[in-house]
């Protein structure tokens, strides 16, 4: 009789025998992140973002004088031309800011040519900003778009070095930001000891819940220098997560969020939002402030769909420390997983935000694009909790209990068979099968979705409730925010625990907590390359960037499906 190797006994072996990784160590180049800052009146930079075929927004920040009244104006110059030296002005025109949206200016470049680069400045007096640079979208027949998939950058974890080699490279059609830009804590909260060693204490010094806490809070992450050098050279597709509001928010609330103590989440949530749209170079959407969604378009090749996943829908989340002690019996273990977690009445995008992707697929499909990219916040991918009951001493889980209350009750319930993180689509599978429903009966797929919030670099398959393979998922590690899955993590066992959860799960392809960097996506017609690039420090300021791994996708009767990869390890080869 012959033994079927399987993934399980494949890593089983390979643990036995102290197999070791071997794949070609990458090649690193050495860089010096800039560390300069714009300077004068414009001392938060320049950005771009929400780019269309004919139109880009454009945005600086005034600093007002030290007398100035909260009732006083500044009125701004700004100009648009072909070329870095602004021979030929396109456009120009005047804007009008003050106290009332914290001095910022946002401007929405009109009559533009479609994939064209554009040189973009402002003025007040006799004073310039830095010259930004942005592109269009390309309208028309496109063969190649290029982008830089970003998230999680927490200013005290350490230096945006990500942010400072995504700016380095020229060839890019935009950036895809999938959100916590920034974070709330306070400089005690998370991530607060690394920035008191590395003197990236945030600002302010407590956690961020009024308009004008929010609003230093963006400031802070605007006057990063890597942060203003990509911004001039790329736009931007932003999402947020939860941290530009509060962790783990939702509709309702936040887990981060306290009435007692910081009053009503109505009132902190107006105040983020509307610090963001002041900040951040985005279109302000015609609805409720909560309904950031809206579509990209790039001529015959793809569109990418942005979803807003916290806010507008979102219902709480189920947490470990609540569910545990409820499932004291099979039954109730078995009534947790098939009825209360399948709640179809537990949303997370919400009607409204789904007809709005079924129109967009539609369209895209309709005129013929070969692929849908959904720029996402959280993990899309059944991934079950491995066991780890035996595997983590007491002195592991009062160690990760310092950074997460729920530790116990996770490690706890890791032998029942339940989802990773309730936080993720996991926690809604009846909202994320709609999704697909609606994914497939659009019509041809090619889905492509793309992930931030778990600091981790996922490779997904992306299946139903029947086993359909639906499309692909592409996670990316963080900017600076640590991993769960990285080596330090659970007492040493973090790339253990990121191999049993690879091992466990099928649909996960691929997982690693090690080295923070960025998606370099690629998309033709014929396939999509994702290089997974990272950085060897964030702690200072030389760093070397290098490709970690890479991932092939075709469709195949259409749908995207992972084809090679390259740069795996022993391990992680045997389970790709």
């Amino acid at each position: 009789m012959t033994n079927k190797i399987t993934r399980r006994s494949a890593l089983a072996a390979a643990l036995a025998t102290g197999a070791t990784s071997c794949a070609t160590s990458p090649k690193m180049t050495a860089y010096m992140s800039v560390s300069e800052t714009a300077s004068g009146v414009f001392v938060h930079g320049v950005a771009s973002g929400d780019p269309d075929a004919t139109s880009v927004v454009v945005w600086t920040r005034v600093s007002p004088h030290e007398d100035a009244h909260s009732g006083a104006t500044v009125t701004v110059e700004w100009e648009a031309a072909l070329d870095v030296t602004f021979t030929t002005i396109e456009s120009s025109g005047v804007a009008v800011t003050g106290g009332s949206r914290d001095w910022t200016v946002k401007v929405l470049l009109g009559d533009l040519q479609p994939g064209t680069t554009y040189f973009y400045r402002f003025r007040t007096g006799v004073k310039f900003s830095p010259i930004g640079r942005t592109k269009t979208l390309p309208a028309g027949a496109v063969n190649k778009a290029r982008f830089a998939v970003v998230s999680c950058s927490n200013y005290p974890f350490g230096y945006f070095n990500v942010y400072d080699l995504i700016a380095r490279n020229e060839d890019l059609d935009a950036v895809i930001h999938l959100g916590d830009y920034l974070y709330e804590y306070s400089r005690e909260g998370y991530g607060g000891s690394t920035g008191a060693r590395l003197g990236r204490n945030h600002l302010p010094a407590h956690e961020i819940v009024s308009l004008a806490d929010y609003r230093m809070r963006h400031a802070q992450y605007k006057a990063d220098p890597a942060s203003q050098a990509m911004h001039a050279k790329h736009a931007m597709i932003a999402i947020w997560d939860d941290h530009e509001t509060a962790n783990d928010s939702w509709k309702d609330g936040a887990e981060n969020h306290s009435p007692e103590n910081e009053g009503s989440w109505d009132a902190r949530k107006r105040a983020a939002l509307q610090a963001y749209y002041e900040w951040m170079p985005v279109r302000e959407p015609s609805m409720a402030p909560e309904a950031f969604f809206r579509s990209f378009s790039f001529g015959n090749l793809l569109t990418i769909a942005a979803v807003e996943t916290r806010l507008m829908a979102r219902a709480r989340q189920f947490d470990y420390s609540e569910v545990i002690p409820t499932l004291k019996t099979p039954e109730d273990l078995e009534r947790f997983k098939s009825e209360i977690l399948w709640d179809e009445t537990r949303e997370l995008l919400g009607g409204a935000q789904l007809d709005f992707l079924d129109r967009t697929f539609r369209e895209s499909i309709g005129e013929g694009q070969t692929w849908r990219l959904l720029a996402n916040q959280i993990i899309m991918a059944n991934v079950i909790a491995p066991d780890l009951t035996g595997r983590v001493t007491e002195e592991d889980i009062v160690a990760l209990e310092q950074q997460w209350d729920q530790a116990r009750a996770f490690v706890q319930s890791s032998a029942l068979g339940l989802p990773t993180n309730f936080d993720a689509w996991d926690g809604y599978p009846a909202a994320r099968e709609r999704f697909y429903e609606m994914s497939q009966g659009a019509g041809e797929d090619g889905l492509i979705v793309l992930t931030g919030d778990t600091h981790t670099w996922w490779a997904n398959d992306l299946t139903n409730r029947d086993g359909d393979h639906v499309g692909v998922e592409l996670g990316v590690n963080s900017v600076t925010s640590p991993s769960p899955y990285r080596r330090e993590f659970l007492g040493g066992k973090g790339a253990e625990y990121a191999l049993l959860t690879n091992r466990d799960n099928k649909d996960v392809r691929y997982l690693s907590g090690e080295s923070h960097g960025y998606i370099d996506l690629t998309i033709t017609h014929e396939a999509a390359r994702a290089e997974f690039v990272g950085v060897d420090t964030i702690e200072n300021r030389n760093y070397n960037g290098f490709t970690k791994v890479a991932f092939d996708i075709k469709k195949k009767n259409g749908a995207a499906k992972f084809t090679d990869a390259d740069g795996l390890g022993f391990k992680e080869d045997f389970l790709f």
